[in-house]
């Protein structure tokens, strides 16, 4: 659920999140790294701004049909792509429209882990700031993206008390699937979680795709896959069918806990594309009529909306300007893939032509201190970098080869707004 490589197509972005959940400091990244796939300028618009479109015959939807049915269901999947603020927009006017329809609703997110439910809760009463809520939530330590583009939607919950509900399972469960497989983890390990539903061969081709790209981790030179690559290969899809199956029980559990509300999932578009990802779970949970939506940007092509054998991406979709970039003040960006170490912070990868690249980082670096503070979580670098204005200077100490070596990273006086986080 959650991002290592940034030139995907945008059917896929969350894929490469779900990769390196885990491993990557995901607000470090260096803007300007990523190239989104899109059409050429003078390519069809397949979705028309500011209209709802039925991806199977191409015709147009009046909003107040598509809401009046579908309020009616028991699940919504809400797709995006976490950067864009566009996207979240398009969540909370849509959102809007359903609540207008039927107020029994409660509104689930893939940020959270469901260890802080009891913040979200305290959320909804009212009884925190937005500052208490971002922290006591562990988001920087989480989900990392920016805050302020999904703020409109937390809000919108509490001031129509509408109850939030928390999807995601916490990272230790995902690295030990990653490391032991499913099949070897006993009952505590699985956090309550059952069995996923094997996925579809269209889901497991599109995943394939998604691992085929995902080159700096194999031997792209290699057809068929290797045994090693394999091996990660069912893995990958191993992790992204328990992330799918996960959220899926924890909307089954709101849906039929009492009262019959509809239950709305703010979710990567991953999860939600083509009635794969939780779809498919929620079906076997007895869930089978579930709604997905989707904002289409209008450079996307337009034959993701309909494959070849006839799956449509969703059963309406809603045509925006904007790509699916974040919007305002960019955050300086250091320009590295990290992970927790034994010693500090190592970094994997450093990105080309960063902040890092320009400091003198190279892979394998051990970060232990930043601004004079000691380094051993990345939510602690996270906060570290994000705290930094445009055009000062960073103090960094790491170990390299064992030796300890003092680095400055320089941050450039204006950021561009950034593609990816």
């Amino acid at each position: 659920m959650h991002s290592k490589k940034y030139s995907l197509a945008p059917s896929f972005n969350w894929l490469s999140h779900g990769i390196s959940l885990g491993l990557l400091a995901i607000l470090l990244i260096q803007p300007g790294q990523a190239k989104a796939a899109s059409q050429n300028d003078d390519s069809p618009v397949c979705v028309a701004p500011g209209h709802w479109q039925s991806p199977q015959n191409g015709s147009e939807i009046k909003p107040a049909t598509l809401f009046e049915d579908i309020a009616k269901r028991p699940v919504v999947l809400l797709g995006e792509a976490h950067t864009s603020a566009e996207h979240h927009r398009w969540q909370l006017q849509t959102l809007a429209g359903l609540f207008g329809r039927n107020s029994n609703m409660v509104l689930g997110f893939e940020a959270f882990p469901r260890a802080v439910q009891p913040v979200l809760d305290r959320w909804i009463r009212g009884e925190l700031d937005e500052k208490e809520f971002i922290k006591l939530s562990r988001w920087n330590e989480v989900w990392r993206y920016d805050p302020d583009i999904y703020m409109p939607l937390f809000h919108f919950a509490r001031m129509n008390r509408i109850p939030m509900r928390a999807l995601n399972v916490e990272r230790d469960l995902i690295q030990a699937v990653r490391r032991q497989g499913w099949a070897s983890l006993d009952t505590n390990q699985r956090q309550g979680i059952g069995d996923p539903l094997p996925p579809s061969k269209a889901y497991r081709e599109s995943l394939k795709r998604v691992f085929d790209m995902h080159g700096d981790e194999k031997d792209e030179t290699e057809t068929p896959l290797s045994l090693a690559d394999k091996g990660r290969f069912e893995s990958f899809i191993e992790v992204q069918t328990l992330w799918d199956r996960a959220m899926a029980e924890a909307i089954a559990q709101v849906r039929t806990a009492g009262g019959e509300p509809v239950v709305v999932a703010i979710v990567g578009r991953g999860h939600a594309e083509y009635g794969f990802g939780i779809s498919h779970q929620l079906a076997d949970l007895g869930i089978d009529n579930a709604a997905v939506l989707l904002p289409w940007d209008k450079d996307l092509p337009c034959d993701q909306l309909k494959t070849a054998d006839g799956l449509v991406i969703a059963d309406a979709v809603f045509g925006v300007d904007g790509p699916a970039t974040a919007s305002g003040p960019a955050h300086p960006m250091l320009g590295v893939q990290i992970e927790a170490g034994e010693k500090g912070i190592r970094i994997i990868k450093v990105v080309e032509n960063s902040v890092a690249a320009a400091a003198g980082l190279e892979g394998d670096d051990i970060i232990v201190q930043a601004a004079g503070m000691k380094m051993a979580r990345t939510v602690e670098l996270v906060t570290t970098i994000r705290a930094m204005n445009p055009g000062t200077w960073l103090p960094l100490v790491i170990l390299r080869d064992g030796n300890r070596h003092d680095v400055i990273a320089k941050f450039p006086m204006q950021t561009k707004s950034p593609k990816h986080p």
